[in-house]
């Protein structure tokens, strides 16, 4: 359960220290005032990155040059620092109880399950929005996903360099074959580990979904590109061609169908390409419902650091879901510690607002 919220330079915020309800705290206030980003200070704690941040500097306040976020917790304290440099990345230290972490030793101390209208870009947008996605669930609940992504990256980082430099210096790639298989390697083994998280999430996002009674019951199908030591080889040419790698992790898509017969997946129907704005609403509400479920059994399955239920996070979600959903919300809100945010108290039930703990912002 996360008791209190610090920040210190993020986002629009100076200093500003938010206390919570053990269970549902309601954020009001209206738009541009800082709301969502209370929710993201969260998540970032939960994952050690951004939901929407294109560039980590974003998070940092105007005219300064770092950020500080601390969540106390029952037993704990977490911190997530970001610190500008006059060149390259943002460094950030990690601190469970004033002692620096590894990230990969940081992230899992929370967790969280985000809803916002921005999640509709799962459905609508590129095949990077939905990995990032994977990657933002799957690294709060499997720490051996979180050591196989961040070397899986770093190892790409470098295979791809090695790939430029040998197509733009018109070098003979033999020479480089010991450095290529070295990098090869890595990606095969790590890139095994994040496609078998991967394709077991997206697995129980479907039978989850197939065993639920909801309203647009849905199937995700993996769309995996297969990393072998033999595949790297077989394109290596082209690879060097492009100064890229082709296969692997970094390709990897899902297809998100309504099920229309349970029979045959043929009658399945691509939502991105064919569902309308509505349908495609209901199959992310769809996804999330399930993501909450799973990462709620993880939680109680990996005791070793959290073992507590996520918290769920809504983002002026009311405004987005119509009756019959915002109903559903409502029953699922109790079962957890819940933080959300509203412009407009009006859009809330008035039963729902006696039960909750209403925080004003402007």
């Amino acid at each position: 359960m996360l008791k209190s919220l610090r920040l210190q330079n993020f986002r629009n915020y100076s200093k500003r220290t938010f206390e919570f309800s053990d269970k549902t705290t309601l954020i009001v206030g209206p738009n541009a005032i800082g709301k969502t980003n209370v929710l993201e200070a969260i998540y970032l704690l939960a994952t050690g990155r951004s939901f929407r941040a294109e560039e980590e500097k974003e998070l940092v306040k105007e005219g300064e040059s770092f950020f500080r976020v601390d969540g106390g917790l029952e037993e704990k304290e977490v911190s997530l620092m970001g610190l500008m440099g006059p060149m390259g990345p943002m460094r950030k230290i990690y601190q469970v109880n004033g002692v620096n972490r590894r990230q990969v030793d940081f992230v899992g101390n929370l967790r969280a399950v985000l809803f916002n209208p921005q999640d509709l870009e799962i459905v609508v947008n590129s095949p990077a929005t939905r990995r990032k996605y994977l990657d933002l669930v799957l690294l709060q609940v499997h720490k051996d996903y979180r050591v196989a992504i961040g070397i899986y990256e770093r190892a790409l980082r470098q295979r791809n360099h090695l790939l430029r430099r040998i197509r733009d210096e018109n070098l003979q790639f033999t020479i480089y074959n010991s450095q290529l298989e070295y990098w090869d390697r890595l990606l095969v083994e790590n890139g095994k580990i994040i496609h078998e998280r991967r394709k077991d999430f997206l697995s129980y996002l479907s039978h989850w979904s197939n065993s639920t009674n909801l309203v647009f019951p849905i199937s995700l199908h993996y769309d995996h590109s297969i990393i072998s030591e033999e595949r790297l080889a077989k394109y290596r040419e082209a690879e060097i061609g492009a100064g890229v790698t082709l296969v692997g992790p970094q390709r990897d898509d899902f297809v998100i169908s309504q099920i229309r017969n349970f029979k045959s997946e043929t009658r399945n129907r691509d939502v991105r390409l064919f569902g309308s704005r509505g349908e495609q609403r209901l199959a992310v509400f769809a996804i999330k419902l399930g993501e909450l479920e799973y990462v709620n059994g993880q939680s109680l399955i990996i005791n070793d650091q959290s073992g507590s239920k996520p918290i769920l996070l809504l983002d002026d979600i009311f405004s987005e879901l119509d009756h019959e959903n915002r109903h559903h919300i409502l029953e699922v809100i109790p079962k957890q510690q819940t933080i959300m945010t509203t412009t407009d108290l009006h859009l809330v039930e008035k039963e729902f607002l006696k039960h909750v703990e209403v925080v004003k912002l402007g």
